[in-house]
């Protein structure tokens, strides 16, 4: 099966759909899937429901999809420096399930492993378990989680080879193989392509079974989301 598409938009063609559930790979702006953001854009479709840590920033990244109004509800952990974001929830106008950090990527690597809920003590006693069954273990109270399992992952990677293998780079690693995991489809934007066989077994982070289109993009702006400098003593 061939894997690799020419572009963002033509890897994204006849997938993405109005009031989809799509998952987003990166945390802040580190290892966000730019050109396939880009290209959900140009899509045109609506009334998304976005699960990812949190929204890029203004302009820039799923702050792109925020500002053209395609997104209907996020599933994040964190607000961040998005004040656009901010803007639509305090007015309203945009839907959000905050959940824990934790809970966010256990959710994501339960629906990916084929585990429909789990049991877990973050958020009890909190508005986080409103209305979710709780069940006592040991003594200790925890709340059931949903798994999560996005129609459509948006994933970054470093490396892949024609049969979907990846390789990630650093800390651009974070929520990605989560959200390629837990995706019905998953569509990944790396910076190289090698041929099959030429990465090291241990070099691949997530086997390529998960993995249904490719697309290149070698030079990705890579923003940084947040520059902090220090400068030379007695300067």
């Amino acid at each position: 099966m061939k894997k690799l598409f020419p572009s963002a938009n033509e890897a994204l063609k006849g997938i993405v759909q109005d009031g989809q559930l799509l998952a987003v790979g990166g945390f802040g702006l580190c290892g966000i899937p730019e050109a396939l953001i880009e290209a959900l854009k140009d899509s045109g479709v609506q009334n998304l429901t976005v699960i990812s840590n949190n929204a890029g920033v203004d302009g820039f990244g799923l702050g792109k999809l925020l500002e053209s109004r395609q997104i209907k509800k996020m599933i994040a952990s964190y607000v961040g420096e998005n004040k656009e974001f901010e803007r639509q929830y305090l007015a309203g106008e945009l839907a959000l399930e905050f959940t824990p950090q934790g809970t966010l990527a256990e959710k994501l690597r339960a629906g990916g492993s084929g585990i429909p809920a789990f049991f877990t003590k973050t958020g009890v006693g909190t508005l986080v378990a409103e209305g979710k069954e709780l069940r006592e273990f040991d003594g200790e109270t925890y709340v059931m989680e949903r798994a999560l399992q996005p129609d459509v992952s948006l994933v970054k990677a470093w490396r892949a080879d024609h049969s979907g293998n990846l390789q990630f780079r650093l800390t651009a690693r974070n929520f990605n193989p989560a959200v390629a995991m837990a995706g019905k489809l998953c569509i990944v934007e790396v910076e190289e392509v090698v041929e099959t066989g030429a990465m090291e077994p241990d070099q691949i982070h997530l086997p390529g079974i998960y993995v249904h289109r490719i697309v290149c993009n070698p030079t990705p702006e890579k923003r940084i989301e947040k520059r902090t400098i220090t400068e030379k003593a007695g300067a």
